[in-house]
């Protein structure tokens, strides 16, 4: 057993000061303000924050590999990366391709997951997250139309069975055909429906959560916006109750003014942070390809390569959790602790696998980092153990 000293820790419904998270064979055991005995080594980090681990649950892939690669080693190295910028937790995420070839990727999540020793240093693969194939064209971003299809309950068990169990939640544009019924039997599977890619009507939106949707895909990116005479998606979004809106807080998906406008319409506690990272994350710029199509990525953002050699609409983020905390605090849309909250136990919520991560909780893996004032990752912790150090520690 060992503790860690604190200056502000990160707790489920509060923030302690000045006290002690004791530790025990990779888990936590508890927060203490009275000091260790004598016998109990103390680490000394009582000038930083305590904060669990960050849970990016849409996130494509990183340094170089894509989940729809279908490789495990290649999720293993994204999982290496990942750890290395304070993501102790993903949920690795498909794009809209074939039934077969999506098939083949949650196949490849389950092998990753389950063939890990127990001393392998990476974030933790806690489900696995269909961005499609179930959207509509004409906000299809960078997922192909050719394979769009009509929401169907029997292929999802099938994904589900070669994923041994490991979906947790599946996209869908509310305007396709038999999209409420298939929420009602996704959510009676226990996995969770995420509306997005989706021309629909704010009423088309009830309708899918009246039948059990329950979270939005990055909103604003990729639906139908929001008009005083036609509400649109992001207007439902605004509006559901116990409904989750991720956002994508890189400056550059969302402008500062529309995050503040939707946070303050949902509150922080239903809006998860995530990055929707391709696999140009944590590498140069350059041309890569994201399913089907190339995309070059560029001053920080990747775009849709045209067949003219133009660049096309965002492909998605090479955001990193730990950025997009920094992000909206500096930006003043939330505080520090709301931050934190928004890209561990909200994002774990949102995906439902809030069961197994996202909090410090007596009896879970002893995953955390330390943060320093101005909300650097300058340590991140792993079962217990110390896997990455910053300079700046």
């Amino acid at each position: 057993m060992y503790a860690v000293q604190v200056g502000k820790i990160v707790l489920p419904g509060r923030v302690e000061t000045h006290g002690y998270l004791l530790i025990d064979k990779g888990e936590f055991i508890g927060f203490t303000h009275e000091k260790p005995s004598e016998d109990i080594n103390v680490v000394d980090r009582s000038t930083y924050w305590v904060a669990p681990g960050y849970v990016d649950t849409h996130i494509h892939g990183f340094v170089g590999h894509d989940v729809m690669d279908a490789n495990a080693k290649g999720l293993d190295e994204a999982s290496r990366a990942l750890v290395k910028f304070g993501t102790t937790t993903w949920v690795p995420t498909t794009l809209t391709q074939t039934v077969e070839q999506i098939g083949r990727a949650c196949e490849s999540v389950y092998e990753a997951r389950s063939n890990r020793s127990d001393d392998f240093v990476g974030a933790r693969i806690e489900g696995i997250f269909l961005e499609g194939p179930f959207f509509t064209e004409k906000h299809k971003g960078a997922q192909n139309p050719a394979h769009m299809i009509d929401p169907n309950i029997e292929i999802l068990e099938g994904w589900q069975k070669r994923a041994h169990g490991l979906i947790c939640r599946t996209g869908l544009a509310p305007e396709r055909s038999g999209a409420a019924r298939y929420c009602a039997q996704a959510r009676d599977l226990g996995v969770v429906c995420a509306l997005g890619h989706s021309d629909a009507t704010s009423a088309e939106g009830f309708a899918c959560i009246e039948a059990g949707a329950t979270t939005f895909i990055h909103v604003y990116n990729g639906m139908s916006g929001l008009h005083h005479r036609n509400p649109g998606l992001v207007a439902c979004a605004m509006a559901s109750s116990n409904t989750y809106g991720e956002l994508i807080c890189d400056g550059m998906h969302i402008v500062p003014d529309a995050l503040t406008a939707f946070v303050k319409a949902k509150g922080w506690e239903h809006t998860p942070l995530v990055t929707d990272c391709l696999r140009c994350g944590g590498m140069p710029e350059g041309n890569y390809m994201l399913g089907d199509f190339p995309i070059r990525m560029q001053d920080d953002l990747a775009r849709l390569v045209m067949p003219d050699g133009s660049l096309g609409s965002i492909a998605g983020s090479v955001l990193t959790l730990n950025q997009a905390v920094k992000n909206v605090v500096d930006w003043n849309i939330v505080t520090a602790e709301q931050a934190i909250r928004m890209a561990t136990e909200v994002a774990a919520q949102a995906s439902g696998i809030d069961d197994v991560c996202g909090q410090i909780l007596p009896g879970r893996h002893a995953d955390f980092n330390i943060l320093d004032n101005n909300l650097n990752v300058v340590e991140t912790y792993l079962s217990g153990a110390c896997v990455q150090t910053s300079s700046q520690l």
